[in-house]
């Protein structure tokens, strides 16, 4: 008897996942989107309310689709909380689905903050990394979501086979050793979008996508999301899902949600953990050099992130601390108002133009918020010393926690024709006066000129070194004198400090040589332009292009120094031609006019780059190079919370062509504060305030180039030499992102021994972004305020490290408690130890998640607190 053996087939569980995906803005208007939003959002509630067979919706992970919808339908706030509370309706974690390039930490913190604190008022959220269209995945975004408790990721964009696994289903770790399970989209968030009832065309769709699913798939169920850009729910889900039955019999299809996958995932015992970024072009595109278009909007949010995080938070604890409110509401406002520009699209400028006034008048106002809650809090305290001492006052703020020894230069509004600065022990300060200037008392205060005073102020600018204590201030008193005021600046040929002797040549650029390290740097700032041929999502070169370099050109110089800095100006014209026609002729019609200052501090190796640009040309790509000398396989730079070393050419160079990767893998890459080549035993890194994109060049890769901005005037072009094929997002004209028109920027050169890690540039870099802040009290404001209850001391420390060598991310306020939160991080190689002292005031210190939710008590001892960080791991202390 014959006994034939039946292979039994295993049933495939195909979960369609109801949702939308809601970018509040891109090519059309974030006004038009609401529209559109409020249509849909009425149909998805109806069918979640009446049909009983249709359970679940996912609405975008992101809850300010819920902002932007209650602006107009206030009154179904409870229709929401209910289909949420009822777990049909589902919302969060995120605030809006952030970009995790060329955004930092602590706005990616704050994302899930106030989206999960949005979710919870109406029910639970979902507590996934849901990400479908981030253009790439940091390394340290297990971490980031385990801060939130949250174990599980969804996204698409950026994997391949060579980070370790070709399935759709992985663990991904940083280096921490935080883990979340992702479940990947390998043909994205859209591939069941207006799934067609008609069967012949239902059948050629899913004939397409099964293979790519079942490929990848670790077990048998499958992801099929059923949504699309500002896609209106489908109505005719269920009868579409009959047919595919039919089609299929061999599969189930079956309304869904995320978590159902997770929960079968779970139970796989031998999926792959695999860890680092995630930015490989190979199935899906992310455009690489999406980092510096519209540099005008990612110079301003990278201003703005870095003046929240350094300055206001830390001063408005120092205010708390002191007695005043922590205005928690008026930093939330300032919070979102950028977090709405870190989407995707947003930050990454691959938007009309009117989205991109949108976007840059967003920022706009989130800094004019942030430096007007920066000088209120300033006043506050100033207003409220408590002293004998009359007359106006200054006061110099330290945001770090450790104490200063710096050089300021600030202004001093007076009506003295002379004055000395003496703080409360008779200290007489030893400044220089750099300019002084007479204004109109209408500008200090109305009132004074209403009464017909007309005597102007001075306008100083004054100079000096002086110590500041940790995370404090200090304050001296402005007291007239006699005598004649001098201006001091001596004009120089070179720079001479204690650590640098730098010198000019003919063309702006820089010749430096470093005294501590014995070694030169040549061609400092050289200019290089090369045509742009690409569009908003990507540089691409024209082809047969000959780059331009300022070279031959003839620069104006002023070199000037008094005992506290040196101070270089650069100006010069660097001929361009005025697009891709005439550069294709090498006609030189058009221009950049360049002006560069270079301020040199006598006492630390740092060099301050601040560069306004005029750009009167369209369709190319201005970059600076600072060589080295250091040959270089690899560089360092910071991404959240730590550090991340990639190699300066990257292997899919040679094969991406024959493997018809989507885009070319250039080796442009973000930074978020620095980017340094060194060797075992000197470097040199940048640090950044602005741009944020570089990429390694030269012939033994020993130059770092640091793009100025790129120009260019279409959304989406098709064919690009290194993005063949299909345009990414629309072919749309969009004339202002040729960034015609001017341009500031803000970086600075830092050179070190030791290695990049190893001589600590994070906190350079962190230094360099919290300048000493000051305060000038004088009696006339228009803005009147009455005195405060709350007396201040003269100097004042709050936090001071007891230990340099982790980073400080930021201190504030806790968001549901009376205490403060320190958050520290360390990027370097090593594990650390953290420690802070604080006041005596405060007694209890808890190890606290990013949702600062308690995890553990610390021992705290005479205000000392202390816990271990580990190589790219971020801590959070709260004390109470």
């Amino acid at each position: 008897m014959n006994h034939q053996t039946e292979k039994k087939v295993r049933t495939k569980q195909v979960h369609v996942v109801p949702h939308m995906h809601w970018d509040r803005e891109w090519y059309f208007s974030t006004e038009e989107s609401r529209i559109l939003l409020v249509n849909n959002m009425e149909e998805i509630m109806d069918r979640l309310e009446n049909d009983p067979d249709y359970p679940y919706y996912v609405l975008d992970g992101q809850t300010s689709i819920l902002e932007d919808y209650f602006d107009v339908k206030p009154e179904n706030e409870e229709r929401v909380r209910k289909l949420v509370q009822e777990g049909k309706l589902i919302i969060g974690p995120w605030y809006t689905q952030t970009d995790e390039m060329v955004v930092g930490g602590e706005s990616i913190v704050r994302n899930l903050l106030y989206g999960i604190k949005d979710s919870n008022k109406f029910g639970d959220p979902m507590m996934i990394g849901y990400l479908p269209d981030s253009f790439g995945q940091s390394s340290q975004m297990p971490q980031i979501l385990n801060g939130f408790d949250i174990k599980y990721s969804i996204f698409w964009r950026g994997t391949s086979e060579r980070h370790g696994t070709d399935k759709t289903e992985f663990y991904w770790e940083s280096d921490d050793g935080s883990k979340v399970l992702v479940q990947l989209l390998p043909l994205g968030y859209a591939i069941g979008k207006y799934l067609p009832e008609e069967e012949e065309a239902l059948k050629q769709r899913m004939e397409k996508y099964f293979p790519v699913l079942d490929k990848g798939a670790t077990s048998d169920h499958l992801l099929l999301p059923n949504g699309h850009d500002q896609m209106p729910i489908q109505k005719d889900i269920f009868p579409i899902m009959e047919k595919l039955k039919k089609l299929y019999p061999e599969r189930e299809f079956f309304l869904s949600k995320y978590e159902h996958i997770f929960a079968e995932l779970e139970k796989q015992s031998d999926l792959p953990t695999i860890s680092g970024e995630f930015l490989d072009g190979k199935y899906m595109r992310v455009h690489r050099s999406i980092y510096s278009t519209r540099m005008d909007i990612k110079a301003a949010n990278t201003r703005v992130e870095n003046k929240l995080t350094n300055i206001l938070e830390p001063l408005a604890s120092m205010a708390y601390d002191l007695g005043f409110e922590y205005h928690h509401g008026l930093i939330e406002l300032i919070w979102k108002e950028i977090m709405k520009n870190h989407a995707h699209d947003s930050i990454g400028c691959c938007c009309s133009d009117k989205v991109h006034q949108e976007i840059a008048n967003r920022l706009f106002l989130a800094e004019e918020k942030t430096d007007r809650l920066i000088e209120f809090y300033k006043r506050k305290i100033v207003d409220a010393i408590e002293t004998d001492q009359s007359g106006d006052r200054l006061t110099l703020f330290n945001f770090l926690p450790y104490e200063r020894e710096e050089v300021v230069t600030t202004e001093v509004i007076s009506k003295y024709k002379n004055f000395v600065l003496v703080d409360e022990n008779g200290y007489q300060a030893d400044f220089q006066i750099l300019e002084a200037e007479e204004i109109d008392p209408g500008l200090i205060d109305r009132q004074i000129v209403h009464y017909g005073n007309y005597d102007p102020f001075i306008k100083y600018q004054i100079q000096w070194k002086e110590t500041v204590p940790s995370m404090g201030y200090r304050t001296f008193f402005v007291e007239e004198t006699s005598g004649d005021i001098t201006v001091e600046n001596e004009e120089v040929h070179a720079v001479e400090t204690d650590y640098y002797r730098v010198h000019v040549n003919n063309n702006g650029t820089l010749s430096i040589k470093d005294k501590r390290l014995d070694k030169r740097f040549e061609n400092v700032l050289l200019l290089e332009d090369t045509g742009d041929d690409g569009d908003e999502y990507d540089y691409s070169p024209l082809e047969n292009d000959k780059a331009i370099f300022s070279t031959d050109v003839e620069a104006d110089i002023k070199v000037s120094q008094n005992e506290f800095e040196g101070l270089i100006d650069v100006r010069y014209e660097l001929p361009v031609p005025e697009n891709l026609e005439d550069r294709k002729q090498k006609l030189f019609t058009s221009k950049v006019d360049i002006h560069l200052q270079i301020r040199i501090p006598n006492h630390k190796p740092l060099l301050e780059v601040n560069g306004e640009l005029e750009n009167l040309a369209k369709d190319h790509r201005l970059r600076a190079f600072i060589p080295t000398g250091i040959a270089s396989s690899f560089s360092v730079s910071d991404n959240q919370f730590g550090s991340i070393k990639r190699d300066v050419y990257d292997s899919a160079m040679g094969v991406w062509e024959d493997e018809n990767w989507s885009e070319r893998p250039d080796a442009i890459y973000p930074m978020l504060s620095f980017v340094g080549l060194s060797d075992q035993n000197h470097g040199l890194s940048l640090l950044t305030n602005s741009t944020r994109e570089y990429e390694i060049v030269g012939e033994d890769y020993d130059t770092i180039a640091l793009t100025l901005f790129r120009s260019v005037g279409h959304l989406g072009k098709a064919d690009l030499v290194r993005r063949p094929g299909r345009p990414s997002g629309i072919k749309l004209p969009t004339p202002d992102s040729q960034m015609l028109g001017k341009l500031s920027l803000d970086f600075a050169l830092y050179t070190h021994k030791g290695s990049t890690l190893e001589s600590g540039v994070a906190r350079v870099a962190k230094e360099y972004l919290t300048p000493i802040h000051t305060y000038n009290k004088i009696p006339h404001n228009a803005m009147k305020l009455n005195e405060s209850k709350v007396k201040t001391p003269t100097s004042y420390q709050l936090l001071e490290e007891e230990n340099s060598n982790v980073v400080l991310s930021t201190l504030k306020k806790a968001e549901n408690e009376d205490a403060l939160v320190i958050r520290a991080y360390n990027p370097t190689e090593e594990n650390l130890t953290g420690a802070f002292r604080i006041r005596a005031e405060y007694n209890g210190a808890y190890e606290v998640n990013l949702n600062e939710e308690k995890q553990s008590s610390i021992e705290f001892s005479e205000g000392k607190v202390q816990t271990a960080v580990n190589s790219n791991q971020v801590k959070t202390i709260l004390v109470k």
